[in-house]
């Protein structure tokens, strides 16, 4: 978690440095910041070409991490991710917000997950207003994963709450995926070069 009050000087150091110093580095495809400014979480993305090129960046990018750390006040925790679904209707615009699920599931279940969450629930989210784009991140080896919709508002967030978790409810149960948390955050930065994967 960051200092509430370190949160836009966070913001403007991940944009002017750290953003720039890893689209000098080989295989990178691109970043994206989460803010809670009330809980003061802070969930930093760095998208890679392969796991080549994720892996080759580590002692490089943990120095960069740390003073971004030290800057918002907080203490990072590192996950690794495989982009399974990433869909676009189109490109996010300032006052974008996010609903991110993390789920847990049998590992040999994972791709099983993946098809619900491209068949089943894509669709769906789709004709959500103000539905601007989704994604699904996994972890094979341990059965976790996290989706992310992107919406063009607060408000059209806001509005489609109760949908989402209806349709949540229903995936998730049909799959034999367990919810482990829900939470909502505004779209600080998104310059992401990922191709589209749905």
């Amino acid at each position: 978690m960051a200092r509430p009050q370190s949160i836009d000087a966070g913001i403007a150091h991940i944009r002017d440095e750290v953003m720039p110093a890893l689209h000098d580095m080989d295989g990178c495809v691109g970043l994206s910041m989460l803010v809670d400014r009330e809980s003061g979480r802070c969930i930093v993305t760095t998208a890679w070409r392969d796991e080549a090129a994720m892996r080759g960046s580590e002692q490089a990018v943990r120095s960069i991490r740390d003073r971004a750390a030290d800057l918002l006040g907080g203490r990072p925790s590192v996950d690794q991710w495989e982009i399974a679904v990433l869909h676009r209707d189109h490109t996010s615009r300032p006052g974008a917000c996010v609903r991110s699920t993390w789920v847990r599931m049998d590992p040999t279940q994972a791709e099983r997950g993946v098809d619900a969450f491209r068949m089943g629930a894509l669709p769906t989210m789709q004709e959500a207003e103000g539905f601007c784009s989704a994604s699904l991140l996994v972890d094979r080896t341990n059965g976790r994963a996290v989706s992310s919709v992107t919406f063009d508002s607060r408000d059209a967030m806001d509005r489609s709450r109760m949908d989402a978790a209806e349709l949540r409810e229903r995936v998730t149960a049909s799959a034999g995926i367990d919810v482990v948390e829900v939470a909502e955050f505004d779209l600080a930065l998104a310059h992401l070069r990922v191709p589209e994967m749905a």
